[in-house]
C-alpha cells in the first residue's frame, strides 16, 4: 500500500468531504467542511499537490461566472470489499467516493481468483487503503481491522486462501455479514431515512444487524445479534441445547418438515426452499402452510427482538426471510406478542452483503487517508 501524505488538518477535512460529496466547488467545499473559502483554496492546493484531489471541470453559477470542479484525484486509492458467502464470492473494488471500479461474482471454492479478478480490474497504480472481508461469524473485537482470522469463524480455510493474494501492508477488517447487510439497508435499502433498526436474515442460518444511531452495534465480544444463541427449547422438561433454535428455524429444517407433511394430492415433494416458496405463491395448500408456519416462526423471533430492543422497525432479509409471503404472518404473529413495530421486506437482495462492506471498506479507507493529519495547518 502506498503511504498516504500526511496532511494539514484542513486539507484532511476537504479531503473527507470531498470523497463523500463525490465533486464540489471550492465554495460548496468551503459550505460542507465549515472552513473558510481561502482556508479551503490552500487546502485544494494541497490536496492537487498530493494527487489526492483533481480538477474535473467547471460548473456555471447564476451570474454567469464559472467555477473549477474538484474530484479525488488518482492518488486518492481505491478499497476492495470481499462477501465469502455460503455459495459464492463476491468482490467489489470502489473508489474512496464510493464509484465502483470492479464487481466480480465468483464460487466459495475460487474465492481467492475472484479477489485477483477484481485487484487487476482497479486502474493501474491506484494504491489500495482498505479491504473489508465479509464472513459468516462473530468478528472479535480485538481482531477487527488486524487480517487476523476469529478461531471460530467458519469459513476459515476460505479466509485462509483469499488472505494469501491480499497486498502485503493494506489495513485488513474482518466483520460479520449480517452487519455489513444491515449498512446496505440503512444508506441504499429498506431502512434509508431511519437512525435505529433491526436486521433479521433467515436463511440456512438466523441472525440479526443491529443498528441505533445510525452505527452498527457490535457487544462486548462482538456477538451482539447472534440470535442462534437464545436458549431454545425453552419449556418445562426440556433442556435448550445450543444454537438449537438456529436449526429449527433455519432453511434445512423447514425444506424437511414441509417434505415430511406433503401430501400425495399436493405432487411430487419440492426438493428446495426455492421450489417450496414458489409452489406456496401458485397456491398449494401444503405449500402455503409450510410458509405460514414458517412465518408465524419467524414472528415469534421478531417478538423477542422486539422486547430486547424495540427497534421500531424490523427489516426481513436472508433466502428466505425476503420472500414478502412471509410478512403477513410475521406481522400477525408480531402484532400478537409484542408492541407495534414496522416490519418491511429487504430491498438490497443477495448483494447486500457486499454492498454493505464496501461502505465499510470506503469509510475505514478515508480515515486511513485522513487520520494522520497534522494538528495545525
Amino acid at each position: 500500500m502506498a503511504e498516504a501524505p500526511r496532511l494539514t488538518e484542513s486539507a484532511s477535512a476537504v479531503f473527507a468531504v470531498l470523497a463523500a460529496a463525490g465533486s464540489a466547488t471550492r465554495p460548496r467545499l468551503a459550505s460542507l467542511a465549515g472552513l473558510s473559502k481561502p482556508t479551503v483554496s490552500s487546502a485544494v492546493a494541497e490536496l492537487e499537490g498530493a494527487g489526492l484531489a483533481a480538477c474535473s471541470g467547471t460548473a456555471s453559477s447564476g451570474t454567469g461566472r464559472s467555477a473549477a470542479v474538484y474530484a479525488l484525484g488518482p492518488a486518492a486509492g481505491a478499497v476492495l470489499a470481499v462477501d465469502l458467502g455460503p455459495h459464492r464470492t463476491l468482490v467489489r473494488g470502489c473508489a474512496l467516493d464510493g464509484t465502483l471500479l470492479a464487481d466480480i461474482t465468483g464460487t466459495r471454492d475460487l474465492a481467492a481468483d475472484a479477489v485477483r479478478e477484481a485487484l487487476a480490474a482497479l486502474p493501474p497504480g491506484t494504491p489500495l487503503r482498505s479491504i473489508v472481508v465479509a464472513v459468516g461469524d462473530v468478528t472479535a473485537p480485538d481482531l477487527a481491522g488486524t487480517g487476523m482470522r476469529p478461531a471460530t469463524a467458519k469459513g476459515g480455510p476460505v479466509f485462509d486462501a483469499v488472505s494469501v493474494v491480499l497486498p502485503p501492508g493494506v489495513p485488513v477488517h474482518l466483520e460479520n455479514n449480517v452487519n455489513c447487510a444491515a449498512l446496505a439497508e440503512l444508506h441504499e435499502g429498506a431502512a434509508q431515512g431511519r437512525r435505529s433498526f433491526g436486521y433479521l436474515r433467515i436463511g440456512v442460518g438466523i441472525g440479526l444487524g443491529i443498528v441505533i444511531d445510525g452505527r452498527v452495534l457490535r457487544g462486548a465480544n462482538g456477538a451482539a445479534g447472534e440470535l442462534a444463541r437464545l436458549p431454545y427449547p425453552w419449556d418445562e422438561g426440556r433442556r435448550p441445547r445450543q444454537e438449537a433454535l438456529e436449526e429449527y428455524v433455519g432453511a434445512h429444517s423447514l425444506l424437511r418438515r414441509a417434505r415430511q407433511a406433503w401430501p400425495p394430492s399436493d405432487g411430487p415433494r419440492p426438493g428446495s426452499v426455492e421450489r417450496l416458496f414458489a409452489l406456496a405463491a401458485e397456491g398449494r395448500r401444503a405449500a402455503r402452510a409450510a410458509v405460514e408456519g414458517h412465518a408465524a416462526d419467524v414472528g415469534r423471533l421478531a417478538a423477542a427482538v422486539t422486547a430486547v430492543l424495540d427497534p421500531g422497525l424490523l427489516v426481513l432479509g436472508g433466502s428466505t426471510g425476503a420472500d414478502p409471503q412471509l410478512l403477513p404472518g410475521v406481522r400477525a404473529e408480531l402484532d400478537r406478542l409484542s408492541w407495534p413495530t414496522e416490519v418491511v421486506s429487504s430491498q438490497v437482495g443477495d448483494s447486500g452483503t457486499v454492498v454493505g462492506a464496501a461502505r465499510l471498506a470506503v469509510a475505514r479507507g478515508v480515515q486511513n487517508v485522513t487520520e494522520g493529519a497534522q494538528a495545525k495547518d
